[in-house]
């Protein structure tokens, strides 16, 4: 039995972390990207209902550990106009799995003029320069979009299906119904997601999936597909059946902003949870003006399980979450 005090990761993962961060320092240099650094702590915290941030206090003040480093790289941004991205450190409290540790490493940036298809690109360059250099990787890049896939292989179009559609869905899969799960149509979107769509998507590829319904744009631009359907200009990437980004036309529009942050703050209320304090400085820089662009986050933990074939994310981590 390891010792407690021992690293988590074998020395060649640790040695393998240092080599793709460099490797990612230097992919996004070449093209222009410049690496800036945010404060990890912030006066306020998310509203999102399905991420809970950890909080701390400095004299009399309440702070937030940030779960990304989003909102801090949005107001630079409004005042630099400038591609930029960060290497760092995020936190999510409550959120603990063979895929999940309350602390781990992203890889955010930001590109001006870009567009989520644009960014789609880029990333998927950088990853597979990534497999490239450090083992065996995808041989096929698939972007697809959220109805085609729902209506494939879940049969229902999932822009106008209800609880009740996705209820029968899961029982006809035989995937069944989590404890709790009410007559939210997303949350039910998004267990057909995981139990269903994800579990379908090649083992040998990069998958895109974008076209988000609407209610689940959070921080997105949204837009009118030809079929005349409202989404959100939103993907995830997979390696197979491992997510590893979200990216999204950013939302642009301050005061759709503060909508959509007191929604979220009233669909924390009604889950028993209380509200989060709205970040001003990011509604503000909003206002001050961000320019067109795209953004998106990269968990380079789970870059690493991918890349090694770990089961858990404890073996890329240097110290597990049992050992701090």
């Amino acid at each position: 039995m390891r010792a407690s005090w021992r690293p988590s990761a074998s020395e060649e993962v640790i040695r393998l972390r240092a080599s793709l961060l460099q490797d990612i320092r230097a992919f996004l240099d070449r093209r222009g990207v410049l690496e800036v650094e945010t404060p990890l702590m912030s006066s306020a915290a998310t509203t999102d209902p399905n991420l809970a941030s950890f909080s701390t206090r400095f004299r009399k003040q309440s702070l937030y550990l940030n779960t990304s480093p989003e909102y801090c790289m949005k107001r630079m941004l409004a005042e630099q106009r400038v591609a930029i991205y960060q290497i760092c450190k995020s936190f999510r409290a409550d959120e603990l799995g063979p895929t999940h540790n309350p602390e781990f490493t992203l890889l955010e940036w930001y590109q001006p003029g870009y567009d989520m298809h644009d960014l789609m690109s880029e990333v998927a360059d950088l990853v597979l320069m990534l497999f490239d250099g450090h083992g065996p990787g995808p041989v096929a890049i698939r972007r697809c979009r959220y109805a085609e896939l729902f209506l494939e292989l879940a049969g229902l179009n999932p822009h106008s299906a209800t609880a009740d559609i996705c209820r029968s869905c899961a029982v006809e899969h035989g995937i069944g119904q989590p404890v709790g799960l009410g007559e939210n149509v997303d949350e039910w979107l998004d267990w057909l997601l995981v139990e269903l769509i994800v579990p379908s998507l090649p083992n040998d590829s990069l998958t895109f999936i974008y076209d988000f319904p609407e209610s689940q744009a959070a921080l997105a631009r949204c837009y009118r597909t030809p079929a005349g359907e409202l989404v959100a200009a939103r993907f995830e990437m997979f390696a197979g059946q491992v997510e590893l980004a979200n990216g999204f036309d950013e939302l642009l529009d301050v005061n759709e902003q503060r909508r959509r942050f007191e929604r979220e703050n009233l669909a924390r209320i009604g889950r028993g949870l209380e509200p989060s304090v709205i970040d001003e400085n990011l509604l503000g820089a909003l206002e001050h003006g961000l320019p067109d662009c795209s953004g998106v986050a990269v968990g380079l933990d789970r870059l690493l399980m991918v890349l090694t074939g770990a089961e858990s994310i404890d073996q890329v981590l240097a110290f597990s979450f049992e050992s701090v």
